[in-house]
This record gives C-alpha cells, sequence and structure tokens, in this order.
C-alpha cells in the first residue's frame, strides 16, 4: 500500500504560519545554525550528496548548481525562489507557503550562505495576493530574530504570464523588462539577474534543504527511487474520488497515486488516461500506470513529472477536446519571442480545431506529429518545447480519438 511521507510538508497542519515561534519549537533554523557553521564547500557537497534534484521542470541536481555560483567570481550574487506556480492544477508551492514560509526562507537563506549571496527574491503568483502577506509576516518575524542575518529577501509580484515560470523569463521580469526567455548560455549560475550568478529554485526544492542537513544527505538519498531520492507533492483533480494532495516517496507508482490516495475513478467509471506536470505534461495510458513517479523513469516513458499536477480522465471524456483546449491555452501564453513557438502554437490550435470539429484528414494529424516534433527541439524554452507533449503522447497512445474525428 502506498503511503504519504512528509518532508516539504511535515509541518503542515502543525503550526501557526504566522507564529515564527511555532516553526522554532520545531527545530526552525536550526539547520541555517549549522550550516553557518560548516565551510561552504563542504555545505555544497553535503547537497549534492543528498542527490536532490529540482523540484520544476529540469531536475537537475541541486548541489551541482550551487556549486557553479559558488565558484563564480563577482562581488554581488542573488538566490531567487521562482513561486510563479502556473501550471493548472498544480497547487503545491502554495500549500508549502500558506502553511510553512519558515522552511522557505530557511533553505533560501542556507543556500545564500552556499554561494555567498546576500539579496534574495520570492518571485510570487500574481494570482497568489493573500501569500504576499504571509510571506512578507514571516519575513519581518524572522528578522526581529536576526535569523537572516545578512541575507535579506523581497517578495515581488508576477502579473500571470505563464512564461515566467522559465527561470530566465522571470528574471526579465523581476528587471522590469518583458517576460521573455534569454538565449542559454550563460546560464542564471552563472549570468542571472543583473548579469550576476543567480541560484533559481523552486518552492519545493528549497523546502528539502533544512531537512537535509538536519538529518543528513545518506538519509534523503536513501528515501524513493535512488536517481532521484526524496519525496514529491502531488495534486489529484479530474475523474478522481479523492481530489487532493499528497506527498510520497518517488518510488510510489502512478497507479498507486491514482488508485490508492487518490482512491479510483470517480462515479465506478474505467480509466482512460492520466496527464502528469500539467497542462504541457504528457498523457499516460493505463499500461504505463506502473511507471514509478521519478524524473528518470518517467522521462523513459516519455512523460514528464514537472509540477507534480495528476489530472486523471475517465472513459467518458474526448480527449480529442482535451487537447484543442490545451492547444488554445498554449497559442495564448506564448511569448512570442521564437518564431517556432509564435507560429508552431498558433498552427497546432488551429489544426487541433479543424480535426475537433470532425473536418480533419489523416493528413492533417501526420503533420501535427511532424510540427510537434519539430517544436519540441527547436523552441526557445521549455514551454514551446513542451507544447506539443500533450498532441503526440495522445497521438502516439490514443489515435482511435482521432481517427473517430476525420472526414
Amino acid at each position: 500500500m502506498a503511503e504519504e511521507m512528509r518532508i516539504v510538508l511535515r509541518n503542515y497542519g502543525k503550526i501557526n504560519p504566522l507564529k515564527i515561534d511555532e516553526y522554532i519549537n520545531q527545530g526552525g533554523y536550526k539547520s541555517l545554525e549549522k550550516a553557518r557553521s560548516m565551510e561552504q564547500k563542504a555545505l555544497i557537497e553535503e547537497i549534492k550528496k543528498s542527490n536532490l534534484r529540482g523540484r520544476g521542470g529540469a531536475g537537475f541536481n541541486c548541489g551541482q548548481k550551487w556549486s557553479f555560483a559558488y565558484q563564480a567570481m563577482s562581488e554581488q550574487k542573488y538566490v531567487i525562489c521562482n513561486a510563479d506556480e502556473g501550471e493548472p492544477g498544480t497547487y503545491k508551492d502554495r500549500l508549502i507557503m500558506e502553511n510553512d514560509p519558515h522552511t522557505l526562507l530557511e533553505g533560501m537563506a542556507i543556500c545564500g550562505y552556499a554561494i555567498g549571496a546576500n539579496k534574495g527574491y520570492i518571485y510570487l503568483r500574481g494570482e497568489y495576493p493573500h501569500l504576499m502577506d504571509v510571506l512578507n509576516t514571516a519575513i519581518q518575524q524572522a528578522g526581529e530574530k536576526e535569523l537572516l542575518k545578512d541575507f535579506a529577501i523581497e517578495v515581488r509580484s508576477g502579473a500571470g504570464a505563464y512564461v515566467c515560470g522559465e527561470e530566465t523569463a522571470l528574471i526579465e521580469s523581476l528587471e522590469g523588462k518583458r517576460g521573455e526567455p534569454r538565449f542559454k548560455p550563460p546560464y542564471p549560475p552563472l549570468e542571472g539577474l543583473w548579469n550576476q550568478p543567480t541560484i533559481v529554485n523552486n518552492v519545493e526544492t528549497f523546502a528539502n534543504v533544512a531537512v537535509i542537513l538536519e538529518k543528513g544527505a545518506e538519509w534523503y538519498a536513501s528515501i524513493g527511487a535512488p536517481a532521484y531520492p526524496g519525496t514529491k507533492v502531488f495534486t489529484l483533480t479530474g475523474d478522481v474520488n479523492n481530489k487532493t494532495f499528497f506527498e510520497v516517496p518517488t518510488n510510489t507508482t502512478i497507479r498507486e497515486l491514482i488508485f490508492k490516495l487518490g482512491g479510483g475513478i470517480a462515479g465506478g467509471k474505467k480509466f482512460k488516461a492520466v496527464q502528469i506536470g500539467g497542462t504541457s505534461g504528457a498523457f499516460i495510458p493505463e499500461e504505463l500506470l506502473d511507471t514509478p513517479v521519478a524524473f528518470d523513469a518517467m522521462s523513459a516513458v516519455g512523460a514528464t513529472l514537472g509540477s507534480g499536477a495528476v489530472f486523471v480522465l475517465d472513459e467518458s471524456r474526448d480527449l480529442v477536446d482535451v487537447v484543442t483546449r490545451i492547444a488554445g491555452f498554449f497559442e495564448h501564453e506564448s511569448c512570442g519571442k521564437c518564431a517556432p513557438c509564435r507560429e508552431g502554437t498558433a498552427r497546432v490550435c488551429e489544426m487541433m480545431n479543424k480535426v475537433n470539429a470532425g473536418q480533419g484528414s489523416a493528413g492533417d494529424v501526420s503533420l501535427l506529429e511532424r510540427l510537434g516534433r519539430v517544436m519540441s527541439y527547436s523552441c526557445l524554452c521549455g514551454l514551446g518545447q513542451a507544447a506539443p507533449a500533450p498532441v503526440l503522447t495522445t497521438i502516439k497512445h490514443f489515435k482511435a480519438d482521432y481517427n473517430a474525428k476525420l472526414m
């Protein structure tokens, strides 16, 4: 039986998020104190050894990323928390910030000490205005107790642009420019905010840091899948009985998520498909449900872990119609900077509408596949590269749904 294991949500429901003393009574800020007693290299090595990997899209080794910024020669460095949780169906970062804001601040401050940064920013999703007060209260309380010392944290609000979830578009927005991705390299650990070395990690990643220092890298590395250890927070939506959230070890399977923790398909209907990782995630058929929810295992079946959103669909759902709506979302959210995404999302949307209306041909489906493949490797950032995934995976695994609508 799949069971929850709470690391990033360890204080959920146990403390008042607006009272710092309750966090401190749970052992809060002891890891920051421990970090400051260590040499920076040793601290980064501990994070590296834990094999904590980013809980956003890329799954990069966190300690390795920090080491690049640490080694970069600069008088000014920055730490940015990507709290621009714009993936439809996802609210895991909100859960952490609402219920345990200090775990985020502590993780950011540890990172700041590790790389030699004295300034941090939380880039908060524009649709979360209530969290501005929660975070600012936590920052003020930590400041009054002089816990953050020479590390200042400021909260900045986004304006609802999906593309600003991409780290370089987020940086552009923080600098007061239009939110568009940058060409890479250089990568942010070497040249990020105002061209200075910058670490960008998301809320869930930072929420792991204090616990790793408290319990040790080996403890963390022993949990879940060895190549992607620890836990992952999932939010369940769609045709599932338990529309809620879970934090589970990364060797839990998709089937366990849906049928054990999620309580199975609502209304006694049969399972049809699940999309994991948000709107840009792949649609997964029943035969792949025994895949573990670890980054590499998901990649091996052509899927992504992404934001941990789990969108379940029963047998009554029209997948072509669902994907047509997703295509419209991506056309709207493309920033337009690169031609493959700007033109590609528009054409995918146009052709999906045609097929969905019963006016498409087999040639249109074939063209959708070709266009999707080109976009997946030619678009500038992750938005455009992932945008065709719902189309490509439904054509691959659910071709009958498309054939039923062709002329």
